[in-house]
């Protein structure tokens, strides 16, 4: 191991998480607040602010490449996991605006039956993007959904 890719590797393992997570999730609460008021003009500039931020690109990227189950599947791009020095490369290429590549297409079964249906698997790039895109919107509707609606809600249970 080089030194250079020694370093990317020990940068990426020694970013602290949790401190991430805190400034994400302080730009969120600050959203969920705005949508709550009915503020929209800053709910968008706070979400413009956390797609910008170094630390939600991070996780977005960290969720896609680590944390997920689907980590290790392959996008049409045929890429399927990333060095430390590439998870960085991909925080600092993370933007809006660029247009998504095409999904790979594989036929899965559906349970309990022989049928089949198709699954679409985007890319890692285009995955980190739908990331960090969701750590920008899920506050701000959480803010606008009932609070007896549990479909789909991250967190959220039914208790009867």
């Amino acid at each position: 191991m080089s030194k250079t890719s020694f370093k990317t590797t020990v940068e990426w393992q020694s970013l602290d998480w949790r401190k991430l997570e805190r400034r994400v999730f302080k730009l969120q609460k600050r959203i969920f607040k705005a949508s709550q008021r009915g503020d929209v003009k800053t709910v968008r500039r706070l979400q413009k602010t956390l797609m910008k931020s170094w630390s939600a690109r991070s996780l977005a990227v960290r969720r896609v490449t680590q944390d997920n189950q689907g980590k290790k599947t392959a996008g049409v791009d045929g890429v399927k996991a990333l060095t430390p020095r590439q998870r960085l490369s991909l925080i600092a290429q993370l933007k809006l605006g660029t247009k998504a590549t095409p999904t790979r297409r594989v036929w899965i079964p559906k349970p309990g039956r022989d049928e089949k249906r198709p699954l679409g698997i985007p890319t890692i790039y285009d995955r980190a993007l739908q990331a960090l895109v969701k750590l920008a919107l899920e506050p701000e509707w959480e803010a606008r959904f009932e609070g007896n609606s549990y479909g789909f809600r991250p967190g959220v249970r039914f208790v009867g």
